[in-house]
């Protein structure tokens, strides 16, 4: 178990999001979310590349939604409910695992950068500022030829380009926080660049990392869903990003919205669930938004 002294900032934060009606609902979206995707291999009624039948024995390709099939068939008599649910699984992964390194990388380029400034911080912003420059989707093909296809190769795409933007805000704000009088007692003290850094700055700070981890959780589940559908994503798993690149290479957009619209939806609804705890997190970021 988590010491209490681990548990109540974490239960201080999730209550400020929950104090927003917006942030509300974002996590009470991402909690279904998460709920569904966890329990997904005990709520799917088939497997999800198993071949389904009709009555008859026939092969049930592109059936509508219907109450043996809630969201219908593909073309390879395949249950879309089944592969919605489960594809849930890799979003999340993806999303969370890229989310957290994106986060984890900007944040602390971003306290070395501010804290120490003059030559490591023109190095670390050159880097950052090269990283911008360089195009997602061309990278991502380029790792993904010399890696192969898999939902790691994805994950290692988002980490190492999209941390930039997180690193300059860290950057600016700890530019700020590094004169504040607790950080000059502390240097007077003796205590020792690590020690500042990471006992008396990096906590002043989480709660705009914390910020920054919910928005590019939102951007991996878009990556991925992004580079699996030009092909790219890993051809062991069915994500939502792949039932869509199957259900176009099929040419079923436009006469089977069945097969379309459950993986649209749900990563729209994951997107935005993001964003909305994202806004409600500047409750934390931002006391004068708070509500009283």
């Amino acid at each position: 178990m988590l010491p209490n002294g681990a548990i109540r900032p974490f239960l201080n934060q999730l209550k400020n999001i929950t104090r927003d009606r917006m942030g509300m609902i974002g996590f009470i979206t991402m909690s279904t979310i998460v709920f569904l995707a966890i329990f997904a291999p005990l709520l799917i009624p088939y497997a999800v590349v198993e071949n389904v039948s009709r009555p008859d024995g026939s092969p049930a390709m592109l059936e509508p939604p219907s109450w043996r099939h809630w969201f219908g068939t593909t073309n390879l008599a395949e249950d879309v409910f089944s592969q919605t649910l489960w594809g849930g699984r890799i979003a999340l992964m993806i999303g969370l695992v890229s989310g957290i390194c994106v986060t984890v990388i900007g944040t602390n380029i971003g306290l070395i950068a501010g804290y120490y400034g003059r030559w490591v911080d023109d190095i670390l912003m050159r880097i950052t500022d090269i990283a911008y420059g360089i195009p997602f989707l061309p990278f991502g093909i380029i790792l993904v030829a010399i890696l192969g296809a898999s939902k790691w190769t994805i994950i290692l795409t988002i980490s190492v380009l999209m941390w930039r933007t997180t690193a300059r805000v860290i950057r600016s704000q700890v530019l700020s926080l590094k004169e504040r009088p607790f950080v000059l007692a502390a240097r007077a003290s003796g205590a020792s660049d690590l020690r500042i850094l990471y006992k008396h700055i990096a906590p002043n700070i989480l709660p705009l990392a914390f910020l920054y981890t919910a928005l590019s959780v939102g951007f991996g589940v878009i990556a991925e869903a992004s580079l699996s559908f030009v092909g790219l994503g890993d051809p062991s798993t069915i994500s939502w990003g792949r039932m869509l690149y199957f259900a176009f290479w099929a040419g079923a957009m436009r006469t089977a919205w069945w097969w379309i619209i459950p993986p649209g939806l749900c990563i729209g609804l994951l997107v935005v669930s993001c964003y909305l705890i994202a806004r409600g997190y500047e409750s934390i970021v931002n006391p004068k938004l708070r509500e009283f």
